[in-house]
């Protein structure tokens, strides 16, 4: 009984773990701030605010999946341009990649297959 279970999960996972060291091609098509935390700050007369702290997250579009990657920490602030193509590595639930000379390593928030009519020009 155990056998065929283990067969199972190994030939259901074997594919999510083939994808997770080797290059992907992409390309960001959109940035968004969204709200990632908040942050105590004094206000006039010492009075305590809750500021949120906002993130830019991305929409990566490769051949069959949109990732929505987003900042592991708010005090990155650098922005990368929208159609700039990326070659990237998954790591567990990070997306590691280069862009304009720069290294840059994103939290995914999600995935989602591409539908038929998002492929079309």
């Amino acid at each position: 009984m155990k056998k065929p279970l283990l067969l199972a999960a190994i030939l259901l996972l074997e594919p999510m773990l083939a994808f997770a060291g080797k290059p992907q091609t992409g390309t960001i098509i959109s940035e968004n701030s969204v709200a990632c935390g908040s942050t105590v700050e004094k206000g006039k007369k010492n009075r305590q605010m809750t500021v949120e702290v906002l993130c830019q997250e991305y929409v990566v579009r490769t051949a069959g999946t949109d990732y929505h990657i987003r900042q592991l920490k708010p005090s990155d602030k650098a922005l990368i341009p929208v159609k700039t193509s990326i070659e990237f590595t998954l790591d567990k639930d990070k997306m590691k990649f280069k862009a304009n000379g720069k290294s840059y390593e994103y939290l995914i928030v999600s995935e989602a297959a591409i539908s038929a009519d998002a492929t079309k020009p």
